[in-house]
């Protein structure tokens, strides 16, 4: 059952980074009840969206063989290609309806070794140098963020921080190619892994997410607007306070078969961290690494 009367809360990163009193509970009530919010008066640049959109639709139109030299199915993907049809939600025997590639930080001998170097694209001009851009300005943002939401649950400002620093977070430009009404889910019910999850360019339909009521709220947002979602590293050490919301991308039976292009931010903590619950100091907690590890190799991108 679809719900098209509900909208997810509309939040102004000005009003956030000003503690308003009314913007704060805005987002604590968004973030406790689905998990998901769209932001303005965000400092992302809007030049470089559109760069990466065009570097992306650049990649995606090489030729299979050229794009599956740049597979790394051996380290489940995480730098890199993804071959269409390969990532398969959780629970789910259909795998999605797409293709994607995986770009993380800038690294250096500070990070932690199970962090990949990113990969250069030969055929697409400025791939990297637009992507390494983009990364930057989105991984300060979701940082910005985290915080914000921290201060919604009592913590202070800067408590994630050391988690993030230098996190294995991660940019997935997707591809989902033109399809039919035989299948109309391009990505099929699914939670994300992360702590927090933004989407840039998330003006074209086909998100919905999940309400309590299991209903589904088609996200309709401003061409400009951030979305932002928890995941469920973040509602795992808040022990559910804040709320990893499922969702689906759809594509509508009305509507023509076409390409769909997406580009959601992964913010990771750091692989060495121990997730381990913010209210509970006796909790022992999960390394970083296993639960990424484990939820990739149940997703089949091992």
């Amino acid at each position: 059952m679809i719900n098209a009367m509900l909208n997810i809360p509309r939040i102004s990163l000005k009003n956030l980074e000003a503690k308003d009193l009314d913007t704060i509970k805005e987002l604590k009530d968004a973030l406790e009840h689905h998990g998901f919010f769209t932001l303005y008066h965000h400092s992302i640049d809007l030049k470089i969206i559109e760069q990466c959109y065009q570097k992306s639709k650049e990649f995606f139109d090489l030729e299979t063989e050229i794009k599956n030299k740049y597979a790394n199915p051996s380290i489940g993907g995480a730098r890199g290609y993804t071959p269409f049809g390969k990532e398969t939600a959780l629970g789910e025997s259909v795998p999605d309806l797409k293709e994607f590639w995986h770009h993380g930080p800038q690294i250096n001998k500070t990070f932690d070794k199970r962090i990949h170097k990113n990969i250069t694209i030969d055929e697409v001009s400025d791939f990297n140098l637009v992507f390494d851009d983009l990364f930057v300005q989105l991984n300060d943002l979701a940082t910005n963020i985290l915080s914000c939401i921290s201060l919604t649950i009592g913590l202070t400002k800067d408590y994630f921080s050391p988690w993030v620093v230098k996190g294995n977070s991660l940019l997935r430009m997707i591809h989902y190619p033109p399809s039919d009404n035989d299948n109309i889910y391009r990505a099929r019910e699914h939670a994300d892994i992360n702590l927090i999850t933004l989407l840039i360019g998330a003006e074209e339909r086909g998100l919905e997410v999940k309400n309590k009521d299991n209903s589904w709220i088609q996200i309709s947002a401003n061409k400009n607007d951030i979305v932002c979602n928890i995941g469920d590293m973040l509602q795992l050490v808040t022990e559910g306070k804040l709320k990893s919301t499922p969702h689906r991308v759809v594509k509508y039976k009305n509507e023509e078969p076409k390409s769909r292009y997406s580009i959601p931010f992964f913010l990771h903590p750091s692989p060495d961290i121990m997730l381990k619950s913010v209210f509970n100091s006796e909790d022992k907690g999960v390394l970083a690494h296993d639960f990424l590890d484990e939820r990739l190799r149940a997703i089949k991108l091992y």
